[in-house]
Protein backbone atom coordinates (compact mmCIF):
# COMPACT_ATOMS: atom_id res chain seq x y z
CA UNK A 1 0.00 0.00 0.00
CA UNK A 2 2.82 2.51 1.12
CA UNK A 3 4.76 1.74 -2.26
CA UNK A 4 1.08 2.46 -4.49
CA UNK A 5 1.11 5.56 -2.44
CA UNK A 6 4.30 6.75 -2.95
CA UNK A 7 3.96 5.75 -6.84
CA UNK A 8 1.29 7.99 -7.33
CA UNK A 9 2.75 10.66 -5.77
CA UNK A 10 5.93 10.36 -7.71
CA UNK A 11 3.49 10.52 -10.66
CA UNK A 12 1.99 13.69 -9.53
CA UNK A 13 5.19 15.54 -8.98
CA UNK A 14 6.77 13.93 -12.29
CA UNK A 15 3.64 15.37 -14.44
CA UNK A 16 4.27 19.13 -12.23
CA UNK A 17 8.07 19.38 -12.13
CA UNK A 18 8.30 17.77 -15.67
CA UNK A 19 5.76 20.41 -17.13
CA UNK A 20 6.38 23.67 -15.72
CA UNK A 21 8.61 25.23 -18.56
CA UNK A 22 6.06 24.03 -21.39
CA UNK A 23 2.92 25.34 -19.49
CA UNK A 24 4.76 28.89 -18.83
CA UNK A 25 5.56 29.07 -22.59
CA UNK A 26 2.65 30.93 -24.14
CA UNK A 27 0.56 28.80 -26.40
CA UNK A 28 -3.04 29.55 -28.10
CA UNK A 29 -6.14 28.66 -26.09
CA UNK A 30 -8.35 25.50 -27.90
CA UNK A 31 -10.88 26.46 -30.07
CA UNK A 32 -15.09 25.65 -29.10
CA UNK A 33 -15.77 22.37 -29.07
CA UNK A 34 -18.32 20.48 -30.82
CA UNK A 35 -18.57 17.48 -28.18
CA UNK A 36 -15.82 15.57 -26.34
CA UNK A 37 -15.54 11.43 -26.49
CA UNK A 38 -15.16 10.14 -23.34
CA UNK A 39 -13.28 6.34 -22.51
CA UNK A 40 -13.19 5.42 -18.96
CA UNK A 41 -11.72 1.96 -17.71
CA UNK A 42 -12.08 0.64 -14.38
CA UNK A 43 -10.72 -2.51 -12.71
CA UNK A 44 -8.91 -3.87 -9.38
CA UNK A 45 -6.24 -5.42 -12.07
CA UNK A 46 -3.77 -2.13 -10.87
CA UNK A 47 -3.88 -3.41 -7.56
CA UNK A 48 -3.51 -7.06 -8.34
CA UNK A 49 -6.77 -8.34 -6.60
CA UNK A 50 -10.22 -9.55 -8.97
CA UNK A 51 -13.10 -9.60 -6.49
CA UNK A 52 -16.23 -7.37 -5.92
CA UNK A 53 -16.75 -4.72 -8.36
CA UNK A 54 -13.81 -5.86 -10.29
CA UNK A 55 -14.30 -4.06 -13.75
CA UNK A 56 -16.39 -1.12 -15.21
CA UNK A 57 -15.55 0.71 -18.42
CA UNK A 58 -17.97 3.70 -20.27
CA UNK A 59 -17.81 5.83 -23.62
CA UNK A 60 -19.52 8.57 -23.23
CA UNK A 61 -20.13 11.50 -25.56
CA UNK A 62 -20.84 14.92 -24.35
CA UNK A 63 -21.87 17.56 -26.50
CA UNK A 64 -20.51 21.11 -26.76
CA UNK A 65 -23.13 24.27 -25.26
CA UNK A 66 -23.89 25.15 -28.44
CA UNK A 67 -24.81 21.78 -29.88
CA UNK A 68 -27.01 21.09 -27.26
CA UNK A 69 -30.98 20.58 -28.13
CA UNK A 70 -33.42 22.80 -27.41
CA UNK A 71 -35.12 20.48 -25.14
CA UNK A 72 -32.34 19.49 -22.89
CA UNK A 73 -31.93 23.12 -22.08
CA UNK A 74 -35.72 23.50 -21.43
CA UNK A 75 -35.30 20.36 -18.92
CA UNK A 76 -32.36 22.21 -17.31
CA UNK A 77 -34.01 25.50 -17.02
CA UNK A 78 -37.19 23.95 -15.45
CA UNK A 79 -35.53 21.80 -13.17
CA UNK A 80 -35.50 23.62 -9.67
CA UNK A 81 -32.37 23.14 -8.15
CA UNK A 82 -30.31 23.52 -11.19
CA UNK A 83 -28.31 26.55 -12.27
CA UNK A 84 -30.27 28.88 -14.45
CA UNK A 85 -27.26 31.01 -16.25
CA UNK A 86 -25.16 28.57 -16.69
CA UNK A 87 -23.55 26.57 -20.09
CA UNK A 88 -26.00 23.02 -20.46
CA UNK A 89 -24.49 20.15 -21.98
CA UNK A 90 -26.22 16.52 -22.97
CA UNK A 91 -24.41 13.14 -22.03
CA UNK A 92 -24.95 9.87 -23.62
CA UNK A 93 -23.37 7.12 -23.16
CA UNK A 94 -22.85 3.00 -22.98
CA UNK A 95 -21.53 1.09 -20.24
CA UNK A 96 -21.08 -2.49 -18.43
CA UNK A 97 -20.58 -3.14 -14.90
CA UNK A 98 -18.76 -6.54 -13.23
CA UNK A 99 -19.13 -7.77 -9.95
CA UNK A 100 -17.66 -10.84 -8.62
CA UNK A 101 -17.12 -13.01 -5.26
CA UNK A 102 -13.55 -13.30 -3.93
CA UNK A 103 -12.76 -17.16 -5.16
CA UNK A 104 -13.68 -17.65 -8.64
CA UNK A 105 -12.85 -20.76 -8.45
CA UNK A 106 -15.78 -22.27 -6.51
CA UNK A 107 -18.42 -23.74 -8.81
CA UNK A 108 -20.48 -22.87 -5.80
CA UNK A 109 -19.94 -19.55 -4.66
CA UNK A 110 -19.60 -18.85 -1.14
CA UNK A 111 -23.35 -17.57 0.10
CA UNK A 112 -21.71 -15.47 2.36
CA UNK A 113 -20.05 -13.48 -0.01
CA UNK A 114 -20.85 -10.80 -3.10
CA UNK A 115 -23.04 -12.76 -5.39
CA UNK A 116 -22.07 -12.61 -9.11
CA UNK A 117 -23.63 -9.88 -11.12
CA UNK A 118 -23.46 -7.89 -14.65
CA UNK A 119 -25.13 -4.39 -15.11
CA UNK A 120 -25.37 -3.31 -19.27
CA UNK A 121 -26.77 -0.25 -19.56
CA UNK A 122 -27.37 3.16 -21.61
CA UNK A 123 -27.37 6.48 -20.16
CA UNK A 124 -28.65 10.37 -21.10
CA UNK A 125 -27.81 13.49 -18.92
CA UNK A 126 -28.09 16.85 -18.75
CA UNK A 127 -25.55 18.90 -17.33
CA UNK A 128 -25.24 22.38 -16.35
CA UNK A 129 -21.74 24.51 -15.40
CA UNK A 130 -21.47 28.03 -14.05
CA UNK A 131 -18.05 29.86 -12.65
CA UNK A 132 -20.14 29.04 -9.44
CA UNK A 133 -21.69 25.10 -9.89
CA UNK A 134 -22.14 21.79 -11.88
CA UNK A 135 -25.38 20.34 -11.92
CA UNK A 136 -25.54 16.77 -13.66
CA UNK A 137 -28.92 14.62 -13.96
CA UNK A 138 -28.50 11.32 -15.42
CA UNK A 139 -30.76 8.44 -16.28
CA UNK A 140 -29.64 4.67 -16.63
CA UNK A 141 -31.39 2.12 -18.07
CA UNK A 142 -30.33 -1.25 -18.74
CA UNK A 143 -30.52 -4.72 -17.76
CA UNK A 144 -29.11 -7.14 -14.15
CA UNK A 145 -28.25 -10.65 -15.00
CA UNK A 146 -27.42 -12.96 -17.90
CA UNK A 147 -28.79 -10.50 -20.81
CA UNK A 148 -25.29 -7.79 -19.26
CA UNK A 149 -23.68 -10.40 -20.64
CA UNK A 150 -20.95 -9.66 -17.98
CA UNK A 151 -20.05 -13.76 -17.43
CA UNK A 152 -19.10 -13.34 -21.45
CA UNK A 153 -17.07 -10.62 -20.99
CA UNK A 154 -14.62 -11.57 -17.87
CA UNK A 155 -14.56 -14.90 -19.28
CA UNK A 156 -13.48 -13.89 -22.53
CA UNK A 157 -10.74 -11.17 -21.05
CA UNK A 158 -9.83 -13.77 -18.86
CA UNK A 159 -8.86 -16.32 -21.30
CA UNK A 160 -7.09 -14.08 -23.41
CA UNK A 161 -4.84 -13.16 -20.33
CA UNK A 162 -4.54 -16.96 -19.61
CA UNK A 163 -6.28 -16.05 -15.82
CA UNK A 164 -8.41 -18.50 -13.88
CA UNK A 165 -11.80 -19.22 -15.37
CA UNK A 166 -14.77 -17.77 -13.27
CA UNK A 167 -16.86 -20.74 -12.53
CA UNK A 168 -19.53 -19.55 -9.93
CA UNK A 169 -21.65 -17.44 -12.87
CA UNK A 170 -24.54 -19.94 -12.88
CA UNK A 171 -25.05 -18.09 -9.67
CA UNK A 172 -25.67 -14.35 -10.61
CA UNK A 173 -28.05 -12.30 -9.91
CA UNK A 174 -31.44 -13.39 -12.23
CA UNK A 175 -32.22 -10.94 -15.46
CA UNK A 176 -33.81 -7.63 -14.46
CA UNK A 177 -34.64 -4.10 -15.93
CA UNK A 178 -32.61 -1.55 -14.31
CA UNK A 179 -33.08 1.74 -13.49
CA UNK A 180 -30.75 4.33 -12.32
CA UNK A 181 -31.88 8.21 -11.79
CA UNK A 182 -28.74 10.20 -10.23
CA UNK A 183 -28.42 13.68 -9.42
CA UNK A 184 -25.48 15.75 -8.25
CA UNK A 185 -24.65 19.36 -7.28
CA UNK A 186 -20.78 20.84 -7.27
CA UNK A 187 -19.85 24.26 -6.07
CA UNK A 188 -16.78 26.13 -5.80
CA UNK A 189 -16.18 29.53 -3.70
CA UNK A 190 -14.34 31.17 -6.06
CA UNK A 191 -11.72 30.77 -8.84
CA UNK A 192 -8.49 28.69 -8.26
CA UNK A 193 -6.52 30.07 -5.18
CA UNK A 194 -2.53 29.96 -5.59
CA UNK A 195 0.14 28.56 -3.76
CA UNK A 196 4.12 28.35 -4.29
CA UNK A 197 2.86 29.60 -7.89
CA UNK A 198 0.75 26.83 -8.42
CA UNK A 199 -3.27 26.51 -8.59
CA UNK A 200 -6.05 24.86 -6.21
CA UNK A 201 -9.62 24.48 -5.81
CA UNK A 202 -11.79 22.72 -3.51
CA UNK A 203 -15.05 21.40 -4.73
CA UNK A 204 -17.70 20.10 -2.32
CA UNK A 205 -20.69 18.30 -3.45
CA UNK A 206 -23.98 16.37 -2.37
CA UNK A 207 -26.43 13.82 -4.58
CA UNK A 208 -29.02 11.53 -4.78
CA UNK A 209 -29.39 8.17 -6.23
CA UNK A 210 -32.95 6.50 -6.77
CA UNK A 211 -34.34 3.63 -8.42
CA UNK A 212 -34.36 -0.40 -8.46
CA UNK A 213 -30.74 -0.62 -8.60
CA UNK A 214 -29.29 1.86 -5.59
CA UNK A 215 -31.00 4.24 -3.32
CA UNK A 216 -28.96 6.66 -1.48
CA UNK A 217 -27.69 10.26 -0.44
CA UNK A 218 -24.12 11.06 -0.85
CA UNK A 219 -21.85 14.08 0.10
CA UNK A 220 -18.23 14.80 0.09
CA UNK A 221 -15.73 17.17 -1.67
CA UNK A 222 -12.31 17.12 -3.95
CA UNK A 223 -9.38 19.26 -4.09
CA UNK A 224 -7.01 19.90 -7.29
CA UNK A 225 -3.23 21.38 -7.18
CA UNK A 226 -1.17 21.84 -10.05
CA UNK A 227 -0.41 23.79 -13.40
CA UNK A 228 -2.83 25.60 -15.43
CA UNK A 229 -5.77 24.00 -13.78
CA UNK A 230 -8.46 23.42 -16.38
CA UNK A 231 -11.95 24.63 -16.10
CA UNK A 232 -13.71 21.62 -15.40
CA UNK A 233 -14.65 19.39 -11.33
CA UNK A 234 -12.17 16.80 -12.25
CA UNK A 235 -11.99 13.54 -14.08
CA UNK A 236 -14.95 11.65 -14.24
CA UNK A 237 -15.71 8.12 -12.66
CA UNK A 238 -18.53 5.17 -13.06
CA UNK A 239 -21.30 5.60 -10.69
CA UNK A 240 -21.83 5.68 -7.35
CA UNK A 241 -18.38 7.68 -7.01
CA UNK A 242 -17.52 11.40 -6.47
CA UNK A 243 -18.89 13.64 -9.41
CA UNK A 244 -16.64 14.73 -12.14
CA UNK A 245 -17.18 15.63 -15.84
CA UNK A 246 -16.64 13.61 -19.56
CA UNK A 247 -15.54 17.13 -21.24
CA UNK A 248 -12.84 19.28 -20.07
CA UNK A 249 -12.39 23.59 -20.95
CA UNK A 250 -8.44 23.82 -20.64
CA UNK A 251 -6.77 27.04 -20.55
CA UNK A 252 -3.87 28.09 -23.06
CA UNK A 253 -0.92 25.54 -22.72
CA UNK A 254 -0.63 22.23 -20.75
CA UNK A 255 -2.53 21.57 -17.33
CA UNK A 256 -0.78 19.01 -15.30
CA UNK A 257 -2.22 18.68 -11.94
CA UNK A 258 -2.99 16.17 -8.93
CA UNK A 259 -6.10 15.52 -7.07
CA UNK A 260 -7.85 13.74 -3.80
CA UNK A 261 -11.00 13.55 -2.81
CA UNK A 262 -13.49 11.57 -0.26
CA UNK A 263 -17.29 10.54 -0.88
CA UNK A 264 -19.43 8.90 1.57
CA UNK A 265 -23.00 7.54 1.06
CA UNK A 266 -25.52 6.16 3.11
CA UNK A 267 -27.42 3.50 1.21
CA UNK A 268 -30.69 2.04 1.55
CA UNK A 269 -30.47 -0.43 -1.73
CA UNK A 270 -27.26 -1.80 -3.67
CA UNK A 271 -29.31 -4.76 -6.15
CA UNK A 272 -26.06 -5.86 -6.57
CA UNK A 273 -25.96 -7.10 -2.65
CA UNK A 274 -29.92 -6.95 -1.62
CA UNK A 275 -30.48 -9.17 -4.66
CA UNK A 276 -32.86 -9.00 -6.99
CA UNK A 277 -36.01 -7.06 -6.72
CA UNK A 278 -38.99 -8.99 -7.70
CA UNK A 279 -37.49 -12.78 -7.02
CA UNK A 280 -35.07 -14.50 -4.63
CA UNK A 281 -31.30 -14.35 -5.63
CA UNK A 282 -28.32 -14.68 -3.78
CA UNK A 283 -27.59 -11.97 -1.12
CA UNK A 284 -25.57 -10.36 1.61
CA UNK A 285 -26.29 -8.21 4.67
CA UNK A 286 -24.85 -5.03 3.02
CA UNK A 287 -23.71 -1.88 5.12
CA UNK A 288 -25.51 1.39 5.07
CA UNK A 289 -22.57 3.30 5.46
CA UNK A 290 -19.82 2.88 2.52
CA UNK A 291 -16.75 5.83 1.39
CA UNK A 292 -14.79 6.69 -1.45
CA UNK A 293 -11.16 8.23 -0.96
CA UNK A 294 -9.46 8.49 -4.15
CA UNK A 295 -5.86 10.15 -5.31
CA UNK A 296 -5.34 10.93 -8.87
CA UNK A 297 -3.32 12.77 -11.56
CA UNK A 298 -4.12 14.83 -14.70
CA UNK A 299 -2.61 15.65 -17.90
CA UNK A 300 -4.51 17.94 -20.28
CA UNK A 301 -3.50 19.92 -23.44
CA UNK A 302 -5.51 21.44 -26.58
CA UNK A 303 -8.13 18.58 -27.25
CA UNK A 304 -7.39 15.72 -24.82
CA UNK A 305 -7.24 15.02 -21.09
CA UNK A 306 -5.70 11.80 -19.55
CA UNK A 307 -6.52 10.62 -16.13
CA UNK A 308 -5.79 8.54 -13.36
CA UNK A 309 -7.67 7.65 -10.33
CA UNK A 310 -6.52 5.37 -7.37
CA UNK A 311 -9.86 4.15 -5.29
CA UNK A 312 -10.23 3.24 -1.87
CA UNK A 313 -14.15 1.22 -0.91
CA UNK A 314 -14.32 1.14 2.64
CA UNK A 315 -16.23 -2.42 2.87
CA UNK A 316 -19.48 -2.75 1.04
CA UNK A 317 -21.11 -5.68 3.12
CA UNK A 318 -20.78 -7.38 6.64
CA UNK A 319 -18.98 -10.33 5.77
CA UNK A 320 -16.62 -8.49 3.27
CA UNK A 321 -12.68 -9.69 3.95
CA UNK A 322 -11.14 -6.66 2.46
CA UNK A 323 -11.92 -3.34 1.95
CA UNK A 324 -11.52 -2.73 -2.42
CA UNK A 325 -9.33 -0.36 -3.96
CA UNK A 326 -8.91 0.05 -7.84
CA UNK A 327 -7.86 2.14 -10.80
CA UNK A 328 -9.35 4.78 -13.20
CA UNK A 329 -8.02 5.55 -16.44
CA UNK A 330 -10.03 8.04 -18.16
CA UNK A 331 -8.97 9.34 -21.77
CA UNK A 332 -11.43 12.73 -22.65
CA UNK A 333 -11.09 14.16 -26.40
CA UNK A 334 -12.61 17.49 -27.37
CA UNK A 335 -13.79 18.05 -31.16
Amino acid sequence: MLRIKRTGLGLGAALLLGTAAYADAPQPAPENETGTLSLLFENDIFYNTDRDYTNGVQVAWTTGPNDTPDFAIDLARSVPFFGQDGEVRTMYAIGQNIYTPSNLHLVVPDPTDRPYAGFLYLAMGVIQMSEKDLDELQVQLGVIGPDSLAEESQTWVHSILKDVSPKGWAYQLHNEPGLVIDDEHSWRFGPPGSFLGLSFDVDPHVGASVGNVYDYINAGAMGRFGLNLPDDYGPTRIDPSLPGTNFFEPTAGLSAYVFAGVDGRAIARNIFLDGNTFEPSRHVDKNPLVADMQLGAALAMDRWRLTFTHVFRTKEFTTQHHADQFGAVNLSIRF
